[in-house]
């Protein structure tokens, strides 16, 4: 019964915070990640089997319109980049490339775990920007009903956030992973693997140890490598390839990570990934690795993939991982910035 008032107590804080359809929710209560961290899970289906048990309360959606609901999870464009701001505050900045989408930054705080600020790609729990053929509207959640209790499944799906030690990280896609395998490890996916660190992660280095304990496996199509920075300052690029985790970091104050992998360049999506790169470093090198948030909020907006809405820059996010605050727009509509703070 506790749980399923957190879940109507969660509903209630949805809201539309851009049209484009970005939402905002904050998750109440616990979503059961400590009980699934002790089974992990074999595949996407035994995740959403422990999901609709434990979060949904057995209510059936269809997780993936765009895969038929299988829940597969596709890949995309991004770029990433860590500096800092001319307050000293350390920034990790990220933008998401992708066909249109609904998104949603989530907050959360779990029993057991840090406060964490998250941003949640729709389409995985159902929802779509494109007009249902029955209806001629979007399938988009609107509140408290049944057609918004997909997105409590939003706490197992990140593509990026930051949590209240000022860890953030961010997923970013790659052609191909393969990450070390130990049969005495419990198993999860890619995007887990990021709730493991957002909930229980304190700095770089706990996050690299942690993402060690575990078996992570890619679902087809998104294979990833992680930008991990804290508020020290350190910054790094986690990568896996041929069994083992590959740790690359800069002696620059800052660092860029884009579709490429980080410990070989060779290996690269082919979505224009060296020129979103390439600009978002001569910006940061220009200024000294130093950039305010309006220029790192430029910069986002400047270097997000473009291609007639196919393939687009559907959100961008500044996280300050010093003040724990940050900004997020949508689609490159810098006349909606949404600023946030995350609450230890």
């Amino acid at each position: 019964m506790e749980n399923f008032k957190n879940a109507i107590q969660s509903l209630t804080t949805l809201k539309k915070v851009d049209d484009y359809g970005m939402f905002q929710m904050t998750y109440f209560g616990d979503y059961g990640f400590d009980e699934f961290l002790k089974v992990g899970v074999t595949d996407t289906e035994d995740e959403f089997a422990f999901v609709m048990k434990h979060l949904l309360k057995g209510i059936p959606i269809d997780s993936n319109p765009i895969s038929g609901g299988s829940g597969k999870v596709p890949g995309g464009g991004c770029t990433t980049f860590s500096t800092r701001n001319e307050k000293g505050d350390v920034l990790l900045c990220r933008n998401y490339d992708f066909a249109p989408l609904p998104s949603l930054q989530l907050f959360t705080k779990p029993d057991k775990g840090y406060a964490s600020v998250s941003t949640v790609n729709l389409v995985y729990n159902g929802y779509n920007l494109i007009p249902n053929p029955f209806t001629g509207v979007p399938q988009l959640p609107s509140g408290l009903n049944l057609e918004s209790f997909a997105t409590l499944y939003a706490p197992y799906m990140p593509m990026d956030g930051m949590n209240a030690k000022g860890v953030a990280i961010a997923a970013v896609f790659i052609p191909q992973a393969e990450a070390p395998y130990d049969p005495s490890k419990i198993k999860i996916n890619q995007l887990i693997a990021m709730r493991l660190v957002l909930d229980k992660a304190a700095s770089v280095a706990e996050a690299i140890n942690l993402l060690g304990q575990h078996n992570i496996f890619f679902e087809v199509g998104a294979f990833v490598q992680y930008h991990i920075a804290d508020a020290s300052g350190r910054s790094v690029i986690v990568g896996f390839a041929s069994g083992e985790i590959k740790i690359t970091e800069v002696t620059e104050p800052y660092q860029v990570c884009a579709n490429f992998a980080a410990y070989n360049p060779e290996i690269r999506a082919g979505v224009c990934e060296f020129e979103r790169h390439d600009k978002a470093k001569a910006k940061l090198e220009a200024n000294n690795g130093i950039l305010t948030d309006a220029q790192a909020i430029d910069l986002m907006a400047e270097i997000g993939a473009f291609n007639e809405g196919q393939f687009d820059l559907q959100w961008s996010v500044m996280y300050n991982l010093t003040t724990l605050e940050g900004v997020i727009f949508a689609n490159r509509n810098k006349d909606n910035l949404i600023s946030f703070r995350l609450m230890a």
